[in-house]
Formats: structure tokens, sequence, C-alpha cells
């Protein structure tokens, strides 16, 4: 029954001590794992925005470029100058130098027919009126078309624009070399999965794109309703293979181009991920010392709980015991005081009967004999028994006066072997010696003669109980010591050769209630009530002791004054 109280209770605990902390912990964990990603992902997309938004910029400048270069020729050569094939020719190669994304550069007249042409290709003298960029450039004077094949059957792209002299339209086209430009958007390095691309209005690839798909095909990844916008859109969405990127797109400015970088969730979350692994491992090993420790406090607290019912139940036990102990000692005044008084009837008998025989001695009515010599011999063994027994009741009186305390002066010389010849048969009952040392001249001390002879009487028992234990009934050694320090105080030593303490022990010896005896032995209270007693008195009581060679007890009390 109570080992499951005990169980009960260790549960209780245990929930409690791994709760208490382990809440705040993993609420900490959580609230910290929480801010920590989201501004994980939060950096992780600004970065591949902030990369969309220059890699933009750098092919808006590079469109921007290319038109400024062919308004430079339009404003700096008349129509009649460019259609000169050496002087076409020289200009391309200027163009080339400055940039080698051009590769070939044309003249048109208002018909759409191709009056000049320097190139790889022989398209001089094409007609382009149907041409949907040459539509587009008339109505718009300038305009960067889609990829497209052509005449060429080439992926390219064009930029066209418009200049009027004398009233008549004429056109300069230039080709871009779709390689070039195609290693211009693809040369921005995301991580180790990302890339970019371009789409046009119909979701049609204007670049290559390295995870899959060419020139002028749609994207295996099909960007899904596609519609212009202004500023950077970022979302998150699975690809063809079911693996998720994070996707930023926007709009160049001058072209209904689409720009598309994206990069594989897993890469792109890499901290993120490692915070996440993290974050498990602290909470896996804080979760195991957590448990650890609790099961360790627990365990300790539910023994010293055990430890701490015994105590009580072994205190009730000696209370019980010291309960019936004073009863006892005040049955034994009670007795004393009942045998005393027939002790003196029969004290008076023997002095009168003492005194009779004494009269018929002298009267001659009782001649010497041998029968008269061993009743005088009875009569005076009668006397010494009597007084015998006075004594020990006259003893066991003084000792059931506690109450009455006394402060008076007491003589060591006589008091100690009073004290000693009370416990002197029970010694000789069990083999002990006794040895008494007591000074000459020892100062008298001042104090209650009562509970100076308790404290005595406690640690001659106690060292007899100790002796009897050790060697049974032959070779218990008990040495009384009194003598004067220094100081002008007085020590009284009481030593034996009996069990000894052990050194734990010693340290609580004159705590209420501790004791070394089996239960029904002993209460506990001796030593802490003696204690308490010469501390009263002024005084000091030590103890020193060795387990298995004896234990002295020291007190060292004030001279009188």
């Amino acid at each position: 029954m109570k080992n499951d109280y005990y169980k009960s209770i260790g549960k209780t605990i245990l929930k409690a001590i791994i709760l208490t902390p382990g809440i705040p912990f993993i609420l900490i964990l959580g609230i910290g794992y929480y801010y920590f990603t989201t501004s994980i992902q939060t950096t992780s997309i600004d970065n591949i925005k902030r990369i969309v938004e220059d890699h933009r910029h750098m092919i808006e400048s590079f469109m921007d470029e290319r038109k400024s270069d062919l308004e430079f020729v339009m404003n700096s050569y008349s129509p009649a100058e460019l259609v000169q094939p050496e002087k076409l020719s020289k200009i391309l190669l200027d163009l080339q130098k400055k940039s080698d994304a051009f590769a070939d550069l044309g003249i048109f007249n208002g018909e759409g027919l191709h009056v000049a042409y320097q190139g790889p290709y022989r398209l001089k003298g094409k007609s382009y009126k149907d041409a949907f960029w040459f539509k587009e450039v008339i109505n718009r004077n300038y305009y960067i078309s889609d990829i497209f094949l052509g005449y060429r059957q080439v992926p390219h792209f064009i930029i066209a624009m418009t200049n009027t002299v004398d009233g008549e339209k004429w056109i300069i086209r230039a080709s871009i070399d779709s390689h070039i430009f195609n290693k211009l958007v693809e040369k921005v390095r995301i991580g180790k999965t990302g890339e970019a691309y371009l789409l046009n209005t119909k979701g049609i690839l204007q670049t290559a794109c390295r995870s899959g798909g060419n020139l002028m095909d749609k994207p295996l990844d099909n960007i899904d309703h596609i519609e212009k916008y202004s500023g950077i859109k970022s979302f998150i969405k699975k690809d063809f293979t079911g693996r998720k990127f994070v996707y930023s797109t926007t709009w160049l400015k001058n072209k209904n181009w689409l720009l598309v970088a994206r990069q594989e969730k897993a890469d792109a979350f890499s901290a993120f991920n490692a915070a996440l692994y993290l974050i498990i491992t602290i909470l896996v090993i804080g979760g195991v010392i957590i448990t650890a420790v609790a099961f360790y406090l627990t365990t300790r607290i539910v023994r010293r709980l055990e430890r701490v019912d015994l105590e009580k139940e072994n205190i009730n036990q000696q209370l019980i015991g010291a309960s019936r102990l004073a009863e006892l000692g005040e049955m034994a005044t009670g007795f004393a005081h009942e045998i005393n008084n027939p002790l003196q009837v029969m004290k008076s008998e023997q002095s009168l009967m003492e005194m009779i025989l004494s009269d018929f001695k002298e009267n001659g009515q009782l001649p010497e004999s041998e029968n008269l010599k061993e009743l005088e011999d009875s009569m005076k063994q009668i006397e010494v028994q009597i007084g015998r027994c006075s004594t020990i009741t006259q003893a066991i009186l003084k000792f059931g006066r506690q109450k009455d305390i006394l402060d008076a002066k007491l003589d060591a010389q006589d008091f100690i072997p009073e004290i000693v010849n009370m416990v002197t048969n029970a010694a000789n009952d069990n083999g002990i010696a006794i040895h008494q040392e007591i000074e000459n001249r020892l100062p008298p001390i001042k104090g209650d003669p009562a509970q100076l002879q308790q404290v005595l009487l406690n640690l001659l028992n106690n060292a007899m109980y100790s002796m009897v234990e050790k060697h049974g009934v032959q070779g218990g050694e008990l040495f009384i010591k009194a003598e004067s320090d220094d100081n002008g105080k007085m020590k009284i030593q009481v030593r034996d050769n009996g069990v000894g303490i052990d050194e734990e022990n010693l340290k609580k010896i004159f705590s209420p209630f501790f004791t070394t005896k089996p239960v029904g032995k002993g209460t506990g209270l001796g030593l802490s009530v003696c204690f308490g007693i010469i501390d009263k008195m002024g005084g000091i009581m030590e103890v020193e002791s060795k387990k298995g060679v004896g234990a002295t007890f020291t007190i060292t009390l004030p001279a009188a004054t």
C-alpha cells in the first residue's frame, strides 16, 4: 500500500519537474524557431528579389545601350551613306567592337524593302512589308521583337527604329545574337540550384532554361496566369518533378518580357533547415537532460520522503517510549516513597532490638556464646542492608525531583563517587571494571544536583551498554576522570572501550530523537537533554570517538564563584 502511495507521489513530482521547465523551454524554442525561420525565409526571398531586380536593371541597361547605339548611327549618318556597303560594314564593325551582341545590321525603306545589309546571311533585296516586326516599328517608331526564326530560320530577336528624311521613312534594324543575350541572362547564380530566364506574354521562352526548355518552347515548369504588373512577385510552387521552388518574377520596363528567377526551396532555405536541425537537436538534448534530472530529483525526493516518514514513525515510537519512561520514573518515585516508609519502621525496630539485646547482655541474662555472636552479626547485617536500601530510595527520590531546579555548589570529590556507586552493581554484573581518577583539590561547581546526576548517569549507562554490546559480560573498562584545567574550570571525562560511534553519526549525536540503539532500546532523548542541561549550566559537552575503539565524553563546567 505504501509503495503505491510513494509511486503516486513520484509520478506527480516527476510530471511537475518535467513540465515546469519543459513547457517554458518548448515555448522559448518554438517562439525562437518561428521568428528565426521567418527571418531566414524573409531574408532568402529578399535575396532572390534583390538578384532579380539587379538582373532586370542589367538587361534593361543592355537594351537601352543597344537602342542608343542605333540612335547614334541613325543621327550620325544619312540614308545615302548607310546604303553604301563599305560604310555599313564599317559601322557594324564599330558596333560589334562596342558589343559583340550585334549579329548583323540592315537598312529598310518605307516599303519594307531590305536596301542594304551587312551580316552572315543573304537578306538584301528581301521584302518585309508583311512582317510583324516591320508593322510594329512603323506604328511605334521603335520596336524590340520577341525571339523568332525569320528568313534565316535561326532564333534571334531584333531592335529596330525609324527616321524620316525629306518626307521619306527609312528603318535601321540590328539583329541581336541570341546566344550572347542568353549568356547575359543565364549568368545569374542563385545558390546551387538557382537559374533565370525570360518569358514573353504568351509564356514562350526568350532565353534557354538550364533545368529544361529551349528557346521558343514553353518551360517545363509552366507559370500560369502571366499578366502584366509592376514590381516583383515572389511565390513558392512545385515544378514538374514535384520539387518546390522559390520564384521571383518581374516585367522588364522597355519590353514585355517577364524575368523569372527560381531556386529550389531546400537550397534557398538551407539556413532554415540547419536552424531546424539545430533546434531539434537542442530540443532532444534538452529534453533528455530535463528528463534525466527529473528522474534523479524525483528518486531523491521520494527516498527522502520515505526516510522522513520512517523517522517520523520512529519518533512516534520513541515519544511513546519516552512517555512510558516518564511514567515509570514517576512510579519509581512513588515506589521509593512507599519503600522508604517501611524502611524507617524497620530501622526503628532494628534500633529497638539492639537496645533490648544490649540490656540483656548488661543484666547478664544473655551469656556470651556463639549463637549470641551470630545474632549480633545478623543485627549488624540488617542495619547495613536497611542503610543500603535507604541510600537507593534516596537516590531514586533525588533523581525524580527534577522539577525543583536548584542552584547549589557541588563538590566533585563527593558527588561523582556517589553517582558511580549507583551503577556499580550493574557494572559488576556485566564484568565492567570502573576506574575513577578524581583530583583532590577540584574547584566547586554550581548547578542542580539532580540534573547533573541525570547527565552523568546517562553517560555511564550509555558507556556500559556500548561495552556489553562489544565485549559481552567480560572485558569492559569504564574510566571516570575529573580534573581542573588551566582556566580554573572543571573537566569531567567518561571514557569506555565499547563499540564507538561512526564519524557520520558524531555530527548528529546530540540531535533530539537520534539514537544508534535498536527500536525499544533507546529514545534518542538522553544525550540531547544532557547537552541542554550542560549548556544551561554554562558548560560545554564534547565527544570524541573511533569506531571499534570506544568513545570519550568530556564535560567542561565553570567553577562556582
